[in-house]
């Protein structure tokens, strides 16, 4: 979230991002919790005024009654009990506003990075390059979804049967491409430098806040509730918690992880096809990488991740585009977002297989993660975090973009000593 720092001092740049978001009501927005942290000051000053008179008064009594003045230790006693319901008083109604300004600023986006471009919807986002060739199939090539039932990897009636729409069970060559990738990307990632984390899957509710998930996704998430715990979106959620309420050493800078899980969202979109099949699921698998790092640092970390993510694409042979996600787009907690799409040839349309994003402080001043700086005063960190990549579009592309004539799939050669085969089918 913002810091009230942030929007007292710098309230002219916030109101001037959120309309970049098309945030409704800004400016009363940003007022209120300006009024709010005012009046959690004077309260604090009341209450401590009080309290600091209380005891003050309490010692006096002492050296009154010793020395035999009773009427002068009960009149200070009566002012000690009213002082008292005063700091009480206080203490209640502070609790409150610290609350309701809590509240109000976990209902504030991300102020967008000045690179972000203006506009409400994906089709405003900005193509930043665009690589390799797209496939040229014949008129009878088949989309992902006929090709799976063909070939028997991916049962979507048998997770329907199992658990509901939108979780597939991969078989036979299927599962085993599955992890293969998986296995692909860790070891890529972790070639790159990052540490491998097997985090849980569940989250409480701290964790939640920490990464933003909390409130603004709490509908999208699954929730079990008689313990209270979420199934988290994505990798991101667990291992960035891992830091939360630390100082980072700066010689442990930057952090740099990595891990596979399965992913669960309810919002699974609207019928269509631009939902069929692998292209919006409830459950999926999905490797992801993240940093931790010092404010300078931070955006030649996230070219860095950007980069990695376009390596993969470039070593599975298929073909991608960069964009730069428009302020209407972006996510709720993000100062800038990548999204990476491939070109899946039999639907004619991109897919949406990565995004990596800046969120500068607005995690770590939830998540209390901070470092010392050279003058041993303790800083926000900054936090990112990139996909690297979601397998169920990846495989709808491998699918659609290599089928061959004779109903087989050709798998890209890097691959191979990972499935242990070169083609499906």
């Amino acid at each position: 979230m913002l810091q009230v720092s942030v929007l007292k001092e710098q309230t002219d740049r916030v109101l001037a991002g959120l309309a970049k978001r098309n945030f409704p009501n800004a400016d009363a927005e940003v007022q209120r919790i300006l009024g709010l942290d005012q009046r959690r000051r004077q309260l604090q000053t009341e209450h401590d005024s009080a309290q600091a008179e209380a005891n003050k008064l309490a010692q006096q009594i002492g050296g009154l009654m010793k020395s035999g003045d009773k009427a002068g230790a009960e009149t200070l006693k009566a002012r000690t009990a009213e002082l008292k319901g005063q700091t009480k008083t206080a203490a209640e109604e502070l609790t409150q506003v610290e609350k309701e300004l809590q509240d109000a600023l976990y209902r504030i986006p991300n102020v967008p990075h000045q690179s972000v471009p203006a506009g409400r919807s994906a089709d405003d986002n900005e193509v930043v390059r665009e690589v390799g060739q797209k496939p040229e199939l014949p008129a009878d090539a088949q989309p992902h979804w006929e090709l799976i039932k063909k070939l028997d990897i991916i049962d979507f009636e048998l997770g329907n049967k199992i658990t509901g729409a939108g979780f597939p069970v991969y078989k036979g060559q299927g599962a085993r491409l599955q992890r293969a990738l998986i296995n692909f990307f860790l070891e890529q990632a972790l070639d790159a430098g990052y540490t491998e984390i097997q985090p849980p899957i569940l989250i409480n509710e701290a964790s939640g806040y920490g990464t933003g998930q909390l409130p603004d996704k709490e509908g999208q998430m699954y929730h079990a509730t008689a313990d209270d715990l979420y199934l988290i979106p994505t990798a991101e959620v667990p291992i960035t918690n891992l830091y939360r309420d630390e100082i980072i050493p700066t010689e442990r800078l930057p952090i740099r992880n990595t891990g596979y899980t399965p992913c669960f969202r309810r919002e699974a979109g609207s019928w269509g096809a631009h939902v069929r099949g692998l292209n919006r699921l409830h459950q999926f698998d999905k490797v992801e990488i993240v940093q931790i790092t010092r404010p300078e640092d931070s955006y030649a970390a996230l070219d860095g991740m950007v980069a990695h993510i376009e390596g993969l694409l470039q070593q599975l042979g298929l073909p991608y585009r960069v964009l730069r996600l428009c302020g209407g787009d972006m996510g709720f907690t993000s100062a800038l977002t990548f999204d990476l799409e491939v070109w899946s040839a039999a639907q004619q349309r991109w897919l949406e297989v990565s995004s990596a994003s800046n969120f500068e402080t607005y995690q770590a001043n939830r998540l209390k993660l901070r470092y010392r700086d050279e003058n041993n005063k303790t800083q926000l960190l900054h936090t990112l975090n990139g996909s690297a990549l979601a397998l169920p579009r990846i495989v709808a592309a491998l699918l659609e973009n290599n089928q061959q004539p004779d109903g087989t799939i050709k798998l890209p050669e890097v691959l191979h000593r990972y499935c242990g085969f070169q083609q499906l089918g």
